[in-house]
């Protein structure tokens, strides 16, 4: 393979992935011109078109779908062996991308980025927040970042910080004026902010649990979100009652602005887990990260 055989396929897996000529240009840092001929030299070459393009959106045709995935496995093994050389040197160096739900970003990862840097200043941490829940096989992330409840069985899982809480709350002005739910099936005669799930736009169903007792709730109200941060302050105007994760909103419920509602229902579960898939051997900035994090938890867990 020559040189710019390799680059000519590693721009196309790129436009691949992120459905887009101007965000695959940024990512390889290369110009969008540039990027747009080295794809017509390689459909030259190939004698096929790769890619179906329109003024919205850019997609593989069926010779680029099959090209693609041929291509992706052996991309993969390339950026194994050379993570593996790269090894060698004194200490990790490399890409790491991890793809992370946005609570989990911010509450989990964000915190660590200035520690793992300074342990490992040669490892770039390339981080996408997305809260659909992604192959990332599949769109090529060394690891995610998830709720252990969505982690796949055939992927190996680190646990990441302690147990979390679903909390229901409301402002008070918003119970001054319609009264507290005594119980999850109350919530039907109130006022709630829905959630959709950017997944597949459903609305997530309120979920509550005491005892062996389970109760799943579809909520109704005035209004419906993806951004947890609209809920917060919808909420805390005294437009409904929101259901959130405790990282997002205990401070809010310990000065008083918001009222905690329904806890005998709301009991801890396991919380987040970084994820990656099972490797004969992990690319070293994996390997350094995951070390990182259990190096971590052990203080933690010792009290240090």
């Amino acid at each position: 393979m020559r040189g710019s055989d390799y680059a000519e396929l590693r721009a196309f897996a790129a436009i691949a992935e992120h459905g887009s000529f101007a965000r695959a240009a940024a990512h390889l840092g290369v110009s969008r011109s540039a990027l747009s001929q080295t794809i017509r030299e390689l459909e030259g070459r190939l004698g096929v078109r790769l890619l179906n393009r329109t003024t919205r959106s850019v997609a593989p045709s069926e010779a680029g779908a099959r090209l693609l995935a041929e291509l992706l496995p052996a991309l993969a093994d390339l950026d194994t062996a050379l993570a593996n050389v790269r090894a060698l040197r004194d200490t990790p160096a490399g890409l790491l991308r991890i793809n992370a739900s946005r609570i989990a970003a911010i509450h989990h990862l964000a915190p660590l980025i200035g520690p793992f840097h300074e342990a490992y200043p040669d490892i770039a941490l390339d981080i996408v927040v997305d809260d659909r829940l992604v192959d990332i096989v599949a769109e090529r992330f060394d690891a995610g970042l998830r709720l252990g409840e969505m982690v796949e069985r055939d992927m190996v899982a680190v646990k990441l910080g302690g147990e979390i809480e679903l909390m229901a709350v409301a402002a008070p002005s918003y119970l001054d004026r319609h009264g507290v739910p005594e119980t999850p099936r109350d919530l039907r005669h109130h006022r709630c902010i829905n959630f959709r799930w950017p997944t597949d736009g459903s609305l997530y169903r309120w979920e509550f649990e005491r005892g062996a007792e389970k109760l799943e709730v579809a909520v109704e109200g005035p209004l419906t979100v993806t951004e947890p941060e609209v809920a917060i302050r919808a909420a805390l105007d005294g437009v409904g009652i929101a259901y959130l994760f405790d990282l997002q909103i205990r401070p809010l419920v310990e000065a008083g602005r918001l009222v905690r509602l329904l806890e005998a229902w709301t009991p801890p579960f396991p919380g987040f887990y970084l994820y990656y898939p099972s490797r004969r051997q992990m690319p070293p900035p994996l390997r350094a990260f995951v070390d990182f994090l259990q190096r971590r938890q052990a203080m933690s867990t010792d009290g240090r």
